[in-house]
């Protein structure tokens, strides 16, 4: 596991989504100099013209390894959301051809397997990995609860079986979610991520599969056991907040220090109008 950042710039591999900027931009507020390698197909074109920046492609690891060194950047994050390519639709270089059997291995597997893997081939490459721990801390969800609504006895009770649910499921790298209502399991996270899972479980609702009333039930997203921390953390925002709201829950609870929280403030001021909970869990 790493400990804090040593040293300015920061190479930010920024794929699609809004967290790579609000990593650039919390480095630059504690004096750090980010520089943004952004994934093409990926990564917004607009947002990151606001810092210096490079595009490399999936695929291009001997391209990106040069640019990584050209501005000086020993330590990187990864950062954003990116669906996994298949492996005909990655543009190879030579140093991708060269570690393709390292990468065949990484493929195979979950999403935490691929990261950590294409890491590991960074690190011995002379990188060091570090994470959103270790880069902005800032982000990263606070324990109790920060909303005016709290948990009571029958969410506290779903709670409680949704992380027994994440640790048993952990071995398999499938997801980092779980909804559950009145003690009943009605989905996991899976390919679809959070947002598909909720719209599930809203549709469920609306079939009458679901017969609790609205306001009962959890989601709760932990990261899996052990995960390599750096990569793919959880992460919630204001789009959290209407799909459990959509889906007719009483709240959502979130692994603190290991979960990434997008517009903290903006996704609490939705809760407490949608008149739903969010809590930071123990880690």
């Amino acid at each position: 596991m790493t400990g804090a950042v040593a040293s300015s710039p920061i190479g930010v591999i920024a794929a699609g989504g809004v967290m790579p900027f609000a990593v650039a931009d919390s480095l630059v507020a504690r004096g750090l100099d980010p520089v943004l390698f952004a994934l093409k197909g990926a990564c917004d074109p607009l947002a990151v013209e606001r810092f210096r920046h490079h595009w490399i492609s999936v695929g291009q690891l001997g391209r990106a390894v040069r640019l990584f060194r050209a501005e000086n950047c020993r330590e990187l994050v990864f950062i954003g959301t990116l669906v996994r390519p298949a492996l005909s639709e990655i543009r190879l270089d030579w140093a991708t051809l060269r570690a393709a059997g390292r990468l065949w291995a990484a493929f195979r597997g979950g999403d935490d397997h691929l990261l950590s893997g294409i890491g590991r081939i960074l690190e011995q490459d002379g990188f060091r990995m570090v994470g959103v721990k270790d880069v902005a801390p800032d982000l990263l969800m606070p324990e109790g609860c920060l909303t005016h609504k709290a948990p009571d006895q029958y969410a506290l009770t779903d709670i409680a079986k949704a992380r027994d649910v994440l640790r048993a499921l952990s071995p398999f790298d499938i997801g980092q979610a779980v909804v559950v209502i009145d003690g009943h399991v009605v989905g996991m996270e899976d390919i679809e991520g959070t947002d598909g899972l909720l719209a599930r479980v809203a549709r469920l609702r609306e079939e009458g599969r679901i017969r609790a009333g609205s306001a009962r039930g959890v989601l709760v997203k932990a990261p899996k056991s052990g995960q390599d921390l750096r990569f793919d953390l959880p992460t919630i925002g204001p789009r959290t907040v209407e799909g459990a709201h959509a889906a007719g829950l009483a709240g959502i609870a979130i692994v603190s220090a290991n979960t990434i929280a997008v517009e903290p403030q903006v996704m609490i001021d939705a809760a407490d109008k949608a008149g739903l909970f969010i809590t930071g869990l123990p880690a």
